[in-house]
């Protein structure tokens, strides 16, 4: 098995679709309640590979099982230097540290691009999302309560920061 962390390309926007589309469908990380269709993914991967921004993926033996983004946290000028992370993996490869790995190499690309802070927003407050970026040094830095609803459930939102400054 080989296992490889690359840049996602334009190429591989059925393989991102499909991952996001069960965690819409199965999950609370997303509030999202319908998944965006190809172009959606098409155009945003292009969008962020056009700002230089990381946009990648792991792959096992050429399978994208999981990828990961950062993208400036909010569009106002003085946000240029904090990034927001979107990170998921395979439903049937959860588990096995590949999200671990992902984020790590996230975390050096972002720096690289000159994102200083690095804001994880957890949809649903999800425990093993919140695990994974605490065990990178992200800490809780906010907590909006019943701010969305999905499957039935009142879910809130974790917000958590990480410096990129050496």
């Amino acid at each position: 098995m080989t296992v490889e962390i690359g840049q996602v390309s334009v190429a591989d926007a059925g393989a991102v679709r499909s991952i996001y589309a069960f965690h819409v469908l199965n999950g609370t990380a997303s509030f999202d309640t319908v998944p965006p269709d190809l172009p959606f993914w098409q155009d945003k991967i292009s969008h962020i590979s056009a700002r230089g921004w990381p946009f990648i993926a792991c792959r096992v033996d050429g399978c994208v099982l999981a990828y990961a983004y950062a993208t400036q946290f909010r569009d106002r000028p003085a946000y240029a230097r904090t990034c927001e992370d979107s990170i998921y993996v395979a439903e049937d490869h959860r588990g096995r540290g590949i999200g671990r790995l992902l984020l790590a190499e996230l975390l050096k690309q972002a720096q690289a691009c000159g994102f200083e802070q690095m804001i994880a927003v957890i949809g649903g407050g999800e425990p093993a999302s919140v695990a994974l970026h605490s065990g990178l040094g992200f800490v809780e830095s906010g907590r909006m309560r019943d701010v969305g609803f999905k499957f039935g459930r009142r879910l809130d939102t974790v917000y958590m920061q990480r410096s990129l400054r050496n």
